[in-house]
């Protein structure tokens, strides 16, 4: 098996204690720590894509799932070029920032269960 480095993290709790003196190095046991697999680059490999697709003008539409402020400097320079930019945050809320870079705003994915449950009594109570 290949080495893997930088995998394991101080889990957040754990690591402010540390920080302030209220756990030592010596009583760190396995449940101190996390496996830390967050994805690494992705957000600039696909931000990369789109600038591609934008300036070989490939492209009249772009239609993006995600949701977070990674993605301005993209759909802004997308949107400059001419490209329409539409972003499905899959039902989650989106920074402002984000927003005003963006030409269209839709989920299709349906709502989960809990959601629906949740809008349903919202309704009922009403």
């Amino acid at each position: 098996m290949a080495w893997l480095p930088n995998l394991w993290a101080f889990k957040p709790a754990v690591e402010s204690q540390l920080l302030k003196g209220k756990k030592s190095f010596e009583n760190i046991t396995d449940t101190d720590v996390a496996l830390d697999v967050r994805q690494k680059g992705v957000d600039m490999r696909i931000g990369l894509d789109i600038a591609s697709l934008t300036f070989k003008k490939q492209v009249s539409k772009i239609i993006l799932m995600a949701g977070d402020a990674d993605f301005v400097p993209a759909a802004k320079l997308a949107r400059r070029e001419g490209i329409d930019f539409v972003l499905d945050p899959m039902r989650q809320t989106i920074p402002s920032d984000l927003n005003e870079h963006i030409d269209g705003l839709r989920s299709v994915c349906a709502k989960p269960p809990k959601l629906r449950a949740i809008n349903a009594a919202d309704t009922q109570t009403c």
